[in-house]
């Protein structure tokens, strides 16, 4: 379907959706990390493999452009996981409604706080969204959130981001008894390092893949 833009929490959010060529077993919706967007090319790189996998792919930009440049200057929002999670529930929502994705199981991608986003919206959306992975995220900032979430969560940290690794440690023991925490050794925040953001990719979409009919609530 390629641009798109769709009514979320008040406001006009921007996302590229794209499907793969064959039929999509599912669909993955990207919640960029603070200071970031959908252009991230970290995420667009996880979003490829997905798509090999056969999986559609929706990376959007959780704040409009205003919102970013008052972000830029104050910070003021790259950590409200309120608002955030509301758009990404909105998003859902948004997928529900479209011809092309209304019948396909939802699983979303968060990276640092989009990951608190990803989180809050599972909870808030129970029965569309199956599966959630977080790269370097920041789940605790999920909250009270956490304890509502059923979806399959896989926590992806590196071992070298030694904080963000207790909090995810911290956060799992909120979270259902499937969630999983992968460490990804010698790796640090962002997944620069050699190989380290081909072993997310390549995480994530064994992880999704749990969310098909084919294999429901696999753990």
């Amino acid at each position: 379907m390629g641009t798109t833009a769709y009514d979320a929490d008040g406001v006009r959010l921007a996302g590229d959706l794209v499907l793969p060529e064959t039929a999509a077993t599912g669909v993955v919706s990207f919640a960029h990390g603070s200071g970031s967007s959908r252009h991230s090319p970290r995420n667009r790189a996880v979003a490829e493999v997905l798509r090999r996998a056969g999986l559609g792919t929706l990376l959007i930009d959780l704040l409009t452009a205003e919102e970013e440049r008052t972000d830029d200057a104050t910070g003021e929002l790259r950590f409200d996981t309120g608002l955030l999670g509301r758009r990404m529930q909105a998003t859902v929502d948004w997928l529900a409604g479209q011809a092309a994705t209304r019948d396909l199981p939802v699983g979303l991608f968060g990276a640092s706080t989009g990951a608190a986003a990803a989180l809050i919206a599972a909870a808030e959306r129970p029965a569309r969204v199956r599966a959630v992975v977080s790269r370097g995220g920041r789940p605790d900032l999920a909250g009270a959130a956490l304890s509502g979430v059923h979806a399959l969560v896989l926590l992806i940290v590196g071992g070298e981001d030694r904080e963000v690794l207790r909090l995810n440690e911290q956060a799992a023991e909120r979270l259902p008894a499937s969630c999983r925490v992968h460490v990804v050794p010698g790796a640090t925040h962002l997944f620069p390092e050699p190989g380290a953001l081909e072993e997310v990719a390549e995480r994530a979409t064994d992880w999704f893949a749990r969310m098909t009919p084919e294999e429901p609530g696999a753990v």
